[in-house]
């Protein structure tokens, strides 16, 4: 009979022949976890990050530097409404935001407080919106496929989509992933529109004014490197796009060319969070540069450049 010693050397022999084996399966789980998620997307701009002069940041939104002071303030009574975008109005100086499972445009002040809360009466899933002149407001159903500029004044209860001129978006290549987000772009005088999966950019010339004429146009961009895209922004001051990702936990900033400038992730303790974003649907920026970002079901976030 073999002895104890003896018959334990196979069993040592067995374990280091499949550490090796573990280990592989290991590192290649997590090397498809990290292009799955583009962290090695975000290493690389993190270490580009980290060559731009003083004079290249203060020229950029530089989400690095940008700390929440309202974290996770519940939207009262909109629990089941499931907050979809955010847009800044610098008239007013409020913020629209619209819901998409029980669709409505709402009215916030800047510290996130409701002023108001209007039905949207004929649309079907509301997932976008962003705020022209004179009052006109675009909102973007991904359900309908289409964009419809409305008219909202201090005295504005509800809304009829009937009464309002619908521009078809075109079909999208995925179905409930399709036309997700909207942005106007002051300085180029366009809306930006953009599709959640793939993510794509496309762009509709408008003054801001005038009712929209002809229709969107490609905008070519292999920055996108995103597992979705939930919304858009436009910093006032220096034109650059706030890119939105609730699945990939993510807010890029591209510059007036779309290359990649920075980055802030959406994950617990990381720019004042004390926990994840849940799902990140919106974003707005004002013209002092504060950000502003809701997420489903009903949580609003303000982030201060420190």
């Amino acid at each position: 009979m073999p002895s104890p010693a003896s018959a334990s050397v196979p069993s040592k022999r067995r374990f280091y022949l499949r550490w090796p084996f573990c280990l592989a399966v290991a590192a290649l789980i997590g090397y498809g976890v990290v292009v799955a998620m583009h962290w090695d997307d975000r290493g690389l701009l993190w270490i580009k990050e980290g060559f731009e002069s003083p004079a290249e940041r203060q020229e950029s939104i530089w989400l690095p530097d940008y700390v929440a002071d309202i974290d996770a303030k519940p939207l009262p009574g909109m629990e089941r409404d499931e907050a979809s975008d955010l847009a800044y109005n610098p008239h007013t100086r409020t913020l629209f935001s619209v819901m998409g499972k029980h669709p409505f445009l709402v009215e916030l002040t800047l510290d996130g407080d409701v002023l108001r809360k209007m039905p949207l009466v004929g649309w079907a899933n509301p997932e976008g919106v962003a705020v022209l002149e004179d009052g006109q407001i675009a909102i973007v159903d991904e359900r309908n496929h289409d964009l419809t500029v409305v008219k909202v004044d201090a005295g504005t209860t509800s809304l009829n989509r009937a009464d309002y001129l619908s521009h078809d978006l075109g079909d999208a290549g995925n179905g409930n992933k399709g036309f997700e987000a909207i942005a106007w772009d002051v300085p180029r005088q366009r809306l930006i529109i953009g599709e959640e999966r793939p993510p794509k950019l496309y762009t509709w010339n408008t003054d801001g004014h005038s009712p929209l004429q002809g229709e969107k146009q490609p905008l070519p961009n292999d920055e996108l490197d995103l597992r979705n895209l939930s919304a858009l922004g436009v910093d006032p001051r220096t034109g650059h796009l706030l890119v939105l990702s609730a699945d990939s936990n993510l807010l890029l900033e591209l510059d007036e060319q779309g290359e990649q400038v920075s980055f802030m992730t959406l994950l617990g303790g990381f720019n004042g969070l004390a926990d994840t974003i849940p799902r990140a649907e919106g974003v707005a920026m004002d013209e002092q540069g504060t950000l502003y970002i809701v997420s489903e079901p009903n949580l609003f976030y303000r982030f201060r450049k420190h």
